[in-house]
């Protein structure tokens, strides 16, 4: 979703006596679990994945961090730290980590592969906060998995043990529009929890797994000589950009800590770089459905009307929902 390099640093933890006069036990929880949150960093999982990258490939820094160096944070209390790479096979990976006040902690990982390989897109979107973590975690398909039996079998087969190890521990996180599940695979983490450390321990554990995994994979692919694949492979991941930069989740979250102009700027020239260079469809020629009347784009994230409440794919990764 989120170049500088600004540091990041724990809230200083209160005296514990200020926990015990006059506060509810449930204000007791909260306040602890705030305390906890706020000493919590996803830089950690960015730098694993760092130097997990640069055992296999020479990771060269992209100049985009320069682009976007200097983009102010307008609360005064929020920190940004923004990463971003190329390699011979990766197009871009990129991070962002925000450091808000509140406990509120946001990471944005994501590895885009050149596009004369149909590898998936690593994809880890986290948000938390001293109430609630809203994750997604996945290796997002670039061609469909659902009528695409050979790109399922490719690429996903292999890892449905993977999907299942974490399926307990992080369970599915309850209704998901249609629109975004497109974009998702069969070993998707799609989760909610309100507690701390010991999720926070499953997620870092899922997060390497699924980024070595991602890895793995990048190593074993070959560079497609079929130019029209390739046309395809980008068509593919231009599309899955276009759908990002316009209806991200965390636009809103970023409005308030960096301005409207700032954030289009982040979103389409950081976050989802690609978006204005590897093809030049729009949003409505992908998703006419959200056409207005006026021509312009509607703003709603879902108008189709269908979610699912659970996951939609059995232990094999067989679509098991009801049509789109």
């Amino acid at each position: 979703m989120f170049s500088s390099s600004l540091s990041f640093s724990a809230a200083p933890k209160p005296p514990i006596w200020s926990f015990n006069h006059g506060i509810s036990w449930r204000e007791r929880k909260r306040r602890s679990a705030a305390i906890e949150a706020a000493g919590f960093s996803y830089q950690k999982f960015v730098n694993f994945a760092l130097d997990e990258t640069k055992r296999r490939v020479h990771l060269v820094p992209s100049s985009l961090q320069e682009k976007l160096g200097s983009i102010p944070v307008t609360d005064g209390k929020a920190e940004l730290k923004l990463q971003s790479f190329e390699a011979p096979k990766i197009r871009l990976l990129r991070s962002m980590c925000i450091n808000g006040n509140e406990a509120m902690q946001v990471m944005d990982f994501a590895v885009f592969p050149k596009v004369e390989y149909d590898l998936p897109i690593f994809c880890a979107n986290f948000f938390t906060s001293s109430a609630m973590n809203i994750i997604v975690l996945d290796l997002n398909p670039l061609h469909d998995v659902i009528s695409n039996r050979e790109y399922f079998e490719k690429y996903y087969e292999r890892l449905m043990p993977l999907g299942l190890k974490y399926e307990q521990l992080l369970p599915w996180g309850g209704k998901i529009t249609s629109e975004s599940l497109r974009f998702f695979s069969p070993i998707v983490i799609w989760t909610k929890f309100s507690e701390t450390q010991a999720k926070h321990n499953a997620l870092f554990a899922a997060f390497k797994d699924y980024y070595e995994a991602w890895l793995e994979l990048m190593d074993q692919v070959s560079m497609e000589m079929d130019a029209s694949r390739v046309m395809c492979n980008c068509e593919a991941q231009h599309r899955y950009l276009t759908w990002r930069a316009e209806k991200d989740p965390g636009r809103q979250i970023l409005k308030k800590l960096i301005g409207k102009d700032h954030t289009k700027d982040l979103l389409r020239i950081f976050l989802f770089n690609g978006v204005d260079e590897l093809g030049s469809k729009t949003f409505l020629d992908y998703f006419p459905e959200y056409k207005l009347e006026d021509g312009t784009v509607n703003d709603k994230r879902s108008i189709m009307g269908k979610s699912f409440e659970n996951r939609p794919w059995n232990s094999k990764g067989e679509f098991i929902g009801t049509n789109f």
